[in-house]
């Protein structure tokens, strides 16, 4: 039984002691029936495996596998995912006018060293009665990623968090790729690379694969931990994926490194250059 004579805790210090953003502590069903959780499962992955597809092509495949629905409610559904066709992934991050776009420097760049590039984005994730979204920072080279925040929103407070984590865990990158997003492109996210003359880099409009790294480990999070679990809650969730992303780092061999896990060829570099 709580004491009623303690002070009461605000809610922003409550959040800061669990470690977990206020997004999270408020966080509440997303309202959508069973049938429409159901679709948005089948359509993250129709969308994973065939990404140009687009609403009527989506429609026609769950008819085929016996779902009775017309493209209205598809072309909602995708749009509440934020997914769209041509794109590789979920359109989550909307952009803002605004906001100043950067160019995308990473074209035809030799990649070869940890720390040279880093690179953010969000994806969707399932929970058995809703949905969140996940943001990471993850080292180009090789593959590592620095830090994950899991949110049911898609304000830039998650993706600011996971920024300031990686900074204090592993310095700083020459160059930050991100695509045109709202939440990248927004000064709370901008200001701390200026400040630390780190070189901003966005994808091209449209162009997914300028951030195939991330785009990747999507994937491979996705197949080998996503789809195998049903999330009974965020808290859930962020166990599991946080687990997932420690194996994935330090113990699973990754084909592109020669079957070594990233975080053993990131810290290796590092010792390399600091010899």
């Amino acid at each position: 039984m709580v004491d009623p004579n303690l002070p009461e805790v605000p809610i922003s210090e409550q959040c800061s002691i669990l470690d977990i953003s206020r997004s999270s502590y408020y966080y509440q069903s997303t309202g959508e029936s069973e049938l429409n959780l159901e679709l948005m499962d089948r359509i993250d992955k129709l969308h994973m495996d065939f990404p140009a597809w687009g609403s009527r092509k989506i429609r026609d495949r769950l008819r085929i596998d016996g779902y009775k629905v017309n493209r209205k409610r598809i072309r909602r559904l995708m749009a509440l995912m934020g997914i769209a066709a041509i794109y590789q992934k979920p359109n989550l991050s909307k952009p803002n006018l605004a906001h100043k776009i950067y160019p995308y420097l990473l074209r035809k760049m030799n990649i070869d060293r940890p720390d040279l590039v880093w690179c953010a984005d969000i994806t969707y994730i399932r929970l058995h009665r809703g949905f969140a979204y996940l943001v990471a920072v993850l080292d180009w080279h090789s593959k590592a990623v620095l830090s994950w925040e899991l949110s049911n929103t898609l304000d830039s407070h998650f993706c600011v968090s996971a920024l300031n984590t990686a900074f204090d865990r592993y310095g700083k990158p020459e160059i930050f790729n991100t695509d045109q997003g709202a939440q990248f492109t927004s000064s709370k996210f901008t200001e701390p690379l200026k400040d630390r003359d780190i070189k901003i880099s966005m994808d091209g409009k449209g162009r997914a694969l300028d951030n195939v790294a991330i785009e990747r480990f999507w994937r491979t999070l996705k197949y080998e931990e996503v789809y195998l679990k049903d999330y009974m809650s965020m808290n859930e969730a962020r166990e599991n994926i946080g687990r997932f992303i420690q194996l994935y780092n330090s113990y699973r061999p990754h084909d592109s490194l020669q079957g070594v896990p990233p975080m053993e060829v990131y810290n290796k570099k590092l010792l390399d250059r600091a010899a």
